[in-house]
């Protein structure tokens, strides 16, 4: 865990580069890119004129990110609506053996986040996005919610498998459940495991 306080606020929001903000995707990076705008600071620098200009409605809101300010209610008390875990290759993977291969221990470790929380889930659902950028996502739900890992793994390859042959090969690819069987859970949340270095 990674503590920034009010203090550093700003210094850390000038050293990220932009495509690590909320709401800036793959999309408007590379756009922001083309305009010289590579790092927080570079999207500080820039006026709200400016970008209004060039990215409508969210001109503003890039503003103010760029800023450390954001008006999103905080909602601590929301319901859980999904688990899901991601990971992103170090290279494009073309092949069902190569990404089954590497689906597997996300969904271990998917499971064991499910099994120390007395989380279940009913709705499989797998996300897939490719070298361009495109993403694509397939669900699968079920009357019951899944009693174990070897039901998440073999609903989540079930998903896997039509996808073959590939067109263009795979970058990140994450597993979520959804539906799920909890009481007073707190917010949504997304593990994700970082490659190792």
């Amino acid at each position: 865990m990674f503590v920034i306080t009010p203090e550093m606020g700003p210094a850390f929001v000038e050293t990220l580069p932009v495509g690590k903000f909320h709401g800036v995707g793959p999309a408007t990076a590379a756009k922001m890119k083309r305009l010289g705008i590579a790092t927080g600071a570079d999207l500080r620098a820039q006026s709200l004129a400016f970008l209004q200009e060039r990215f409508g409605k969210a001109g503003s809101y890039y503003h103010s990110i760029a800023r450390g300010i954001d008006e999103r209610p905080v909602r601590a008390d929301r319901v859980r609506k999904s688990v899901g875990a991601e990971t992103t290759f170090e290279r494009d993977l073309w092949s069902f053996e190569e990404l089954s291969a590497e689906l597997l221990p996300l969904l271990d470790k998917l499971w064991r986040y499910c099994e120390q929380g007395g989380i279940r889930g009913r709705t499989v659902t797998l996300k897939v996005k490719f070298q361009d950028f495109e993403q694509i996502t397939r669900s699968r739900s079920f009357p019951a919610a899944l009693a174990c890992s070897a039901a998440l793994q073999s609903a989540s390859l079930d998903l896997l498998s039509p996808l073959f042959p590939l067109s263009k090969g795979v970058r990140p690819l994450g597993a979520s459940l959804s539906n799920l069987d909890t009481r007073d859970e707190p917010a949504t949340q997304q593990l994700a495991f970082p490659l190792p270095l």
